[in-house]
C-alpha cells in the first residue's frame, strides 16, 4: 500500500462523513496499519508469559487489564496523534481526548484480555474510525497469529503470514437459522434474565453454537466461517473497528433494535442480511 499517511503541520477543518476525501480515507488505514505494527511489538513480549493482572471493575466482577493493554494503546494514541493531530481519541484503557472533533479513532488495544491471560489466541487488537460517527475504517489485528482483517471504503480484507498479498473477505450465504454457526464470547456475559432466554431461544433453533472468540469471531464471520454473533454490553470500543469489517465483507451488524451498532448495546451480526432479519425476529419474539 502506498504511504500516503498525513503528517501533521497543523489541524485542518473537520469535515462530514460525506466529504472525507479517498485520500484521506486511504492515508487513515495506512495509518491504522502502521499503529497495528507497533501495537504488536508492544504486546507479545507480554504474552504466554506469568504476567500482573489488575481488575478494573468497581463491583464484584471482573474486568482485567494489564501493562499489555495500557502499553498498546499507548502507542496507538501516540502514533496516531503525531499524524492526525486534529481528530480525536477515544480507547479502553486511556479515554476520551478532543471529544468536538469531526474524526475519531477508537481503540480497543486487546479485545478479549481474559482470553490473553489465560494463553487463548482469541483475542485481537481493534483500531476503528468514525466521522461524524459513522465508521469510515477498521482494523482487527491478532498479533500472535499474525492474521489482520481490514476495511475502509473499497471491500474488506484478511492478510496472513501464509497469504501476504490481501485477499477480499467475504460473509457466506445462510438464510436459515437451522442451518447456521452462532457464536457469543459468553453467556455470563448477557446480565440480563430476559436477554439470556432470548440468546437460548436463538441458540436452541441453529445448527451449531460455540462460545469463546471476542473480536475474532467478527473476523470469522467476514472471512466466511461463522453466521452469526450475538452479544450484550458492548461498548463502542468492541464494535466500532469490527463494523466497517463486517459490513464491507457483505454482512449487517445493528443492535438488537436493528439500530446503529457504532454505540454497542446488544449487538447482533449476521453474514447474511436475511439471517439478520430470522434472527432478530427471534430475539424479538422468543416464544412466538
Amino acid at each position: 500500500m502506498t504511504d500516503q499517511r498525513h503528517n501533521g503541520g497543523g489541524a485542518r477543518p473537520n469535515i462530514p462523513a460525506s466529504a472525507l476525501s479517498e485520500m484521506d480515507r486511504i492515508a487513515m488505514l495506512q495509518t491504522a496499519h502502521q499503529a497495528a505494527d507497533l501495537s504488536r511489538a508492544a504486546i507479545l513480549p507480554h504474552f504466554r508469559i506469568p504476567i500482573t493482572v489488575e481488575n478494573k471493575a468497581q463491583d464484584a466482577s471482573f474486568d482485567p487489564v494489564t501493562v499489555a493493554d495500557r502499553a498498546a494503546e499507548q502507542v496507538i494514541r501516540d502514533h496516531i496523534a503525531r499524524h492526525w493531530p486534529e481528530h480525536g481519541l477515544i480507547g479502553e484503557e486511556f479515554g476520551l481526548t478532543r471529544e468536538t472533533a469531526h474524526v475519531q479513532w477508537i481503540i480497543d488495544p486487546i479485545d478479549g484480555t481474559r482470553s490473553f491471560i489465560i494463553g487463548s489466541p482469541l483475542w485481537g487488537t481493534l483500531i476503528g474510525a468514525t466521522c461524524e460517527a459513522v465508521p469510515v475504517l477498521g482494523l482487527l489485528d491478532q498479533p500472535f497469529t499474525k492474521e489482520r482483517f481490514y476495511a475502509g471504503a473499497q471491500g474488506a480484507y484478511l492478510q496472513t503470514p501464509q497469504s501476504p498479498q490481501p485477499r477480499p473477505l467475504a460473509t457466506r450465504a445462510c438464510a436459515s437459522l437451522e442451518n447456521a454457526v452462532l457464536t457469543t464470547t459468553h453467556p455470563d456475559h448477557i446480565q440480563e434474565t430476559a436477554d439470556l432466554e432470548r440468546f437460548y431461544s436463538l441458540k436452541s433453533r441453529v445448527q451449531l453454537s460455540r462460545y469463546g472468540g471476542d473480536c475474532y469471531a467478527y473476523g470469522l464471520l467476514a472471512a466466511g466461517f461463522i453466521d452469526l454473533v450475538v452479544e450484550t454490553g458492548l461498548n463502542t470500543y468492541d464494535i466500532a473497528a469490527l463494523i466497517p469489517i463486517v459490513e464491507q465483507a457483505g454482512g449487517k451488524i445493528t443492535t438488537w433494535e436493528g439500530e446503529p451498532a457504532i454505540h454497542g448495546g446488544r449487538i447482533i451480526a449476521a453474514g447474511d442480511p436475511a439471517l439478520h432479519e430470522a434472527a432478530m425476529n427471534v430475539l424479538a419474539n422468543p416464544f412466538g
